[in-house]
């Protein structure tokens, strides 16, 4: 397809004003370690928070919901949505502790949290496992997301989509590599603009295209069940009925959203938003930081792209299963005029860039800090650790390059991610809140998936059974491996509790420091977690009851959910009132 004067003057414009933030943050970035990895620890919490939503859309990301609309209808989502449950449970039991460790990674909470050589073992580990391969894989998969989107919108072949697929990567790592995280997320700022801007106009597009029709008309080509919002039990998808399985729908809200770690929802925090959350000035921004990123995430960003989904299933009914996902670059170069097909562009390039940027800014913070400047060089300047970020980077690019060409399908490969961390996010959160877990708890969960991955695959179960198999075999041994091993130190689990405070069974250490419990606040805690994942939902089903013309029922959800802000509201008072 071809673009005009237009289109490449707006993707010309995009690609230099990125340059340009790079540049311009590069001296700051390049002063001390922790300016580069944490941006000084000084960022807004409405900068952190835009940072995570921006990075958590990526070019794979409409492509993914495209391909589980088309297969399960809107009820396909719940895959992901259940992430809000655990992301609610961030916000108000994780956001302000990880602020509180004042740690440089997620990664580095291993050697404050538990003790002794499993401790070490365990925090160089994850540093390269995560930091490196596993982030190879998420690169990987945002890389053949772009180059799909290349390859329709061009009619490039294989060879030329990697070659300019590695010439987005290098522009990336040019400017993250300079600017450090302040630099990226002030890019992610204006790249989550124009990504946001360039999909709703695209859903407005085909939505009222002659082929479409408008809402009503699209709602009557549909098949059965593609517009609920829930799965109708016992139903199963068909050539005229789409939905999910009662089981898989009770495994995504009940077990999925606290046993499986994946990036931007691991149960407690981790990853790239703990380091956003770790950037902030106070433990007041983390907390909103985390709050805004939930509800942007989960309730305000979803539906243009469950829209074009929609119509790229009645547009193209004809897409072979594994090409399902190229519905929605298929509705961008079918449906939009010259100048609009390079917004379009740039706001992918944009979804792509803020993603890759962050992927490699944080993987490089785990190899640096968690695993050269702690076993390697540890008396290693600033200077130093700057310039072996920078090199850390590149090499991480390279990595997820070679990487790229070995992922398939955007669901297989999400699904592969949740199913090879299957019962992890229990230890992740637990380790907060009870004192007897240690470095053995956390490591077995890490590693049990691995061990019953390909046992249990030769049972031939379904993906649901798969995963709640998987999560029960692991759950089981860090449980087993946590009674049959010793506690950490008295002194780590004591200077751990004195430096983050947490709440849960921690009764043993507080009697030894003398400490105040603070089980007063638990159960405030525990409902304005509850109030607030009922509060995401009803924004989310609110919104989409007035895309689909439901007025009433669209006033009953956004009723409920000012009525849940509120509630939320006193109890955070009353939870203040307690503290002071």
């Amino acid at each position: 397809m071809a673009l005009s004067i237009l289109d490449w003057v707006i993707v010309v414009a995009y690609l230099v004003l990125s340059l340009v933030i790079g540049l311009y943050y590069t001296k700051r970035a390049g002063s001390s370690f922790e300016n580069y990895i944490l941006g000084g620890r000084n960022m807004s919490w409405w900068l952190a928070g835009t940072s995570m939503v921006a990075t958590t859309f990526a070019a794979d990301t409409p492509l993914l919901v495209t391909e589980l609309v088309i297969k399960n209808g809107i009820s396909g989502n719940w895959l992901w949505w259940n992430g809000m449950i655990g992301g609610m449970l961030t916000v108000f039991f994780f956001a302000r502790l990880w602020r509180k460790a004042n740690v440089m990674t997620d990664v580095e909470i291993t050697e404050i949290r538990y003790s002794g050589p499993a401790a070490r073992f365990l925090r160089g580990f994850k540093a390269i496992y995560i930091g490196l391969f596993l982030n190879a894989v998420i690169i990987a998969w945002v890389n053949v997301a772009l180059g799909a989107l290349l390859k329709i919108f061009f009619d490039l072949s294989d060879s030329e989509v990697l070659l300019w697929v590695g010439a987005a990567m290098l522009l990336v790592v040019f400017y993250s590599s300079l600017s450090g995280l302040l630099g990226v997320a002030v890019t992610d700022l204006v790249q989550f603009v124009i990504a946001m801007v360039g999909c709703i106009v695209l859903a407005v597009l085909v939505l009222n295209s002659d082929e479409v029709g408008g809402i009503e008309a699209l709602k009557s080509k549909l098949p059965v069940g593609a517009i609920s919002f829930f799965p109708e039990i016992g139903t199963k998808s068909s050539g005229t009925t789409l939905a999910i399985s009662a089981l898989s729908f009770f495994s995504f809200v009940a077990i999925q959203w606290w046993a499986s770690w994946y990036p931007g929802a691991e149960p407690g925090g981790g990853g790239y938003i703990a380091q956003r959350m770790m950037s902030t000035r106070t433990e007041t921004d983390a907390f909103k930081a985390t709050l805004f990123f939930q509800i942007a995430h989960y309730t305000l960003r979803p539906w243009p792209w469950i829209i074009v989904a929609l119509c790229a299933a009645v547009l193209y009914p004809d897409l072979p299963e594994a090409d399902k996902r190229l519905g929605y670059v298929m509705a961008m170069r079918d449906f939009l005029p010259a100048g609009l097909r390079g917004l379009l562009l740039v706001a992918f390039l944009a979804a792509y860039m803020s993603t890759i940027s962050t992927q490699l800014n944080w993987g490089t913070s785990y190899i640096i800090n968690d695993f050269y400047k702690r076993f390697i060089k540890p008396l290693a300047t600033d200077k130093d650790l700057v310039l072996a970020s920078r090199i850390a980077t590149f090499m991480t690019m390279v990595v997820g390059m070679v990487v790229t060409a070995n992922i398939g399908s955007l669901e297989s490969a999400f699904k592969l991610m949740i199913s090879c961390s299957a019962g992890v996010g229990a230890v992740l959160i637990m380790r907060w809140y009870w004192w007897r877990i240690n470095a053995w708890s956390e490591l077995t969960a890490t590693l049990a998936p691995f061990l019953a991955f390909w046992p249990l695959k030769l049972i031939n179960l379904d993906d649901t059974a798969y995963f709640l198999a998987l999560t029960a075999f692991t759950t089981v041994s860090w449980l087993l491996v946590t009674f049959l091993t010793q506690p950490d130190s008295a002194a780590v689990l004591q200077g751990f509790y004195s430096r983050v405070q947490p709440l849960g069974a921690w009764e043993p250490v507080r009697k030894a420091l003398k400490a105040k419990s603070q089980a007063n606040i638990f159960i405030e805690l525990g409902a304005c977690w509850l109030l607030s994942t009922f509060l995401g939902y009803a924004v989310l089903f609110g919104l989409g009851k007035l895309i689909f013309a439901d007025w009433a029922v669209a006033a009953l959800f956004l009723g409920l959910a000012v009525l849940l802000a509120f509630s939320i509201n006193w109890l955070l008072k009353r939870i203040e009132s307690k503290q002071i």
